[in-house]
């Protein structure tokens, strides 16, 4: 893996970029620059309307007990199709893992992220890592009693029976550009070189990172992407007024401004440490035992269902009885 927190530089989508295109005429001299600006116009166009979509830019709807509507452009993305993560162990698998399904998300950008084949990671191999890297401490930090304080209400309601200790673990997934083909081009620099190469090739990829929850989960924080007002309690008429003060009131802001590093505020409940953009997937409670560090005992339990999920428009008629 790569290190969990990209540079901006990276995409220029990170920039939030204004929507100006090149424009072409003849005997006009060109440079990759005017390209490139080209492929980030209609790049950016999508991705908007993607973020949008997906809840980017939205002002969280108000609830009766208090008025909580200002958070602006921070609950955007979320999972598209698939991505559902199971836990295995021998001998459904040769070691235990968790394995994610091939599947579609949206990032807070509106860039898709897309994972064609079924991933693994392995546990064993991931928690001995941590204890090596620094001794155990972020696994201490990130041990925690009571642990369904911190599980989606779907977990709890199917009767799952979570260990009275566990580390708390997130898998992310998050776009990244691969670097693919070389071909033959001018040396760019102060250099003179008749085998001078460039990348010709940029495919949009993936990456996914099971992130320690050491950074402070409580009872007033469950490190959870931050959700919506349910609306189901209102009659028709309540449930409109309120859709459509939010379509309104959505506009300020796609996705946060960045700092004067260029970087993305990171959204409510996201590990300080990850990509802003990276978005999350599934919640894994690995049982321990007391002791510091902590050491395994028992298996681990995946919990899907606190992911942001964006089901496509035909579930959604279908949910609202507008289906055959």
């Amino acid at each position: 893996m790569n290190s969990p927190l990209r540079p901006p530089a990276d995409d220029p989508l990170y920039a939030l970029p204004e929507a100006a295109r090149p424009h072409y005429a003849t005997g006009m001299l060109l440079g990759a620059r005017d390209f490139a600006d080209e492929q980030t116009y209609h790049r950016n166009r999508l991705a908007r309307a993607l973020a949008f979509a997906s809840g980017a830019g939205s002002r969280r709807l108000a609830t009766p007990d208090s008025d909580d509507s200002g958070v602006v452009g921070l609950h955007g993305g979320g999972t598209l199709a698939g991505l559902r993560v199971a836990h295995r162990q021998p001998p459904q698998a040769a070691e235990e893992e968790l394995r994610i399904a091939p599947g579609l998300a949206v990032d807070r950008l509106g860039r898709l992220i897309e994972l064609p084949v079924p991933v693994c990671l392995r546990v064993e191999r991931w928690f001995a890592g941590e204890l090596a890297r620094d001794g155990g401490d972020d696994l201490r930090r990130a041990a925690l009693d009571d642990p369904a304080r911190f599980a989606s209400a779907r977990l709890l309601a199917d009767g799952t029976v979570l260990p009275a200790r566990a580390v708390i673990a997130d898998v992310f997934i998050r776009f990244v550009t691969c670097r693919q083909a070389l071909a033959p081009a001018f040396a760019s620099g102060p250099f003179d070189a008749l085998d001078a190469v460039e990348t010709a090739r940029l495919r949009d990829g993936w990456e996914l990172h099971l992130v320690l929850r050491g950074d402070g989960l409580d009872d007033d924080f469950d490190g959870l992407p931050l959700g919506d007002r349910d609306l189901a309690a209102l009659d028709a008429e309540g449930r409109r007024d309120a859709l459509q003060d939010a379509v309104l009131d959505a506009w300020p802001s796609l996705a946060g401004n960045t700092d004067a590093a260029g970087e993305l505020p990171r959204p409510p409940g996201h590990p300080p440490a990850l990509d802003p953009t990276a978005v999350f997937i599934a919640r894994v409670f690995v049982g321990v035992a007391a002791g510091n560090p902590p050491a395994r005992s028992g298996e681990a339990i995946v919990d899907n269902w606190g992911r942001r999920f964006l089901p496509h428009l035909g579930l959604m008629a279908g949910a609202l009885g507008l289906g055959r």
